[in-house]
């Protein structure tokens, strides 16, 4: 019988006992999921009998497999239940076949290749194999199934992989768009068993989208930093040498000297020779380069250097020139200890502060204070910095016998260009500036 039809068949009981008699009749075997009795009781005269029907419904599943399955029919006496009997027979389930297929995703984009999933499930009742393919109106396409046949068992599934690939690329334009079909097909000699119910199969549809390499807008940036560069050359470069090169004419001129600046002969100062002497009469403060004038209107006398000394009639002293000067103080630490490194401004002098530069070329951890005499300047933590500097526009001024004091506090030391942790904390301080003289 074939499966999702209905087949009846006909029992008879026959009461060959000398009482009044009822039978309970049951079906049992891989057919009672889908078998009926009609009617499941009957109650009999002593010599009399009576049909009933059974009724076979088999499922269109999976489930229900093809082929001769059997049937018992099991007829209990209700007055002598150990005379029950159980008549046997077989049914033969017929075979049919029944794939489902899904293709994910439908459409695809990509440069060359598209990767594809194709899900098939046997909902027949029998095995089958089956064998994939693939069909595209041009030859532009490839197709590479994976596996590419299988037998499944009824109810089973399984997921074969599909990768579409093109010949060339699309480097510019709009995307073409590949229409291909997928069929699924029965392999083997299974069609032949079955030409009465030939199974049809639509194919299934899919897309393989071909984008180009180089998008659209791509063109346009192009173009846009094309038209930049040669208006760069064109317009925007010459303009810039222009006005490089007239910065530089205008850089190596040589400038006038102030009139203010030049000497009693009309020489710069410091380059007069003259040895006369002037009395200041003013107030004012003597300057102290070459044969200058007094605020009061004094002149001073020039020495042979071309440097002079002038006195100042208000406080009595006067200042030298000073000249550009560095000290660096050095300063290591070992671990969890404390250390400070000084340098002396000396005896006579001013030290003016414009400049100071912090190495922490190990990446040390701790504390660093910088202090100027009393003056605390800055304090850093280690770990923030490799190379510090600090920069004044107006001088930070330090007297004689003061010092410029470096606190390290090291905490622990860091891994200098070598690769291997420093024994102890190792800072360096350069401090630049103006060392001027004083005298009474």
């Amino acid at each position: 019988m074939a499966p999702g039809d209905t087949a009846t068949a006909v029992l008879t009981v026959r009461n060959d006992s000398d009482i009044v008699e009822a039978y309970s009749l049951e079906v049992v075997g891989d057919c009672a999921a889908w078998t009926t009795v009609e009617p499941a009781r009957v109650s009999l005269y002593p010599g009399t009998s009576e049909t009933v029907t059974l009724r076979l419904t088999p499922p269109r599943s999976p489930e229900v497999r093809a082929g001769e399955l059997p049937l018992g029919v099991r007829v209990l006496p209700a007055e002598h239940p150990e005379s029950v009997q159980v008549l046997e027979t077989t049914v033969h389930v017929g075979e049919f076949r029944e794939l489902h297929t899904e293709l994910t995703p439908r459409r695809r984009r990509g440069w060359l290749r598209g990767r594809y999933r194709l899900a098939v499930r046997n909902q027949g009742n029998s095995p089958v194999g089956v064998g994939f393919t693939a069909g595209q109106a041009g030859e532009e396409l490839g197709f590479a199934f994976t596996p590419a046949e299988r037998t499944l068992e009824p109810g089973e599934s399984a997921e074969v992989g599909l990768r579409v690939r093109t010949g060339k690329p699309v480097w510019f334009g709009a995307p073409v768009v590949w229409p291909f079909t997928v069929d699924t097909t029965e392999t083997g000699d299974q069609e032949e068993t079955r030409q009465d119910e030939p199974a049809v199969r639509a194919p299934l549809d899919a897309e393989f989208v071909q984008i180009p390499v180089f998008p659209r807008w791509l063109l346009v940036v192009l173009a846009a930093l094309l038209a930049l560069l040669l208006a760069w050359f064109a317009l925007v470069r010459p303009a810039v040498r222009s006005a490089a090169r007239e910065a530089a004419t205008e850089a190596v001129q040589p400038r006038p000297t102030p009139a203010g600046e030049e000497g009693a002969a009309g020489r710069a100062p410091g380059s007069g020779t003259g040895a006369g002497t002037g009395t200041d009469t003013g107030a004012g403060t003597g300057t102290g380069a070459g044969g200058g004038t007094g605020a009061g209107g004094g002149q001073g006398s020039g020495a042979p250097s071309g440097s002079g000394d002038g006195t100042s009639a208000g406080d009595g002293t006067s200042a030298g020139g000073g000249r550009q000067s560095s000290e660096t103080i050095d300063v290591q630490t070992s671990g969890g200890e404390t250390k400070t490194g000084t340098y002396r401004v000396p005896e006579g002098s001013v030290f003016g502060v414009t400049d100071i530069v912090v190495a922490n070329f190990q990446g040390d951890e701790g504390l660093l204070t910088i202090t100027f005499g009393d003056r605390k300047v800055t304090t850093i933590a280690l770990e923030t910095f490799r190379n510090q500097d600090y920069h004044w526009v107006t001088p930070i001024k330090i007297p004689e016998n003061d010092t410029v004091t470096v606190e390290v506090t090291c905490e622990k030391p860091g891994t200098p260009a070598s690769g291997r942790q420093a024994q102890g904390c190792h800072e360096v301080l350069n401090v630049s500036g103006v060392l001027s003289r004083t005298t009474q």
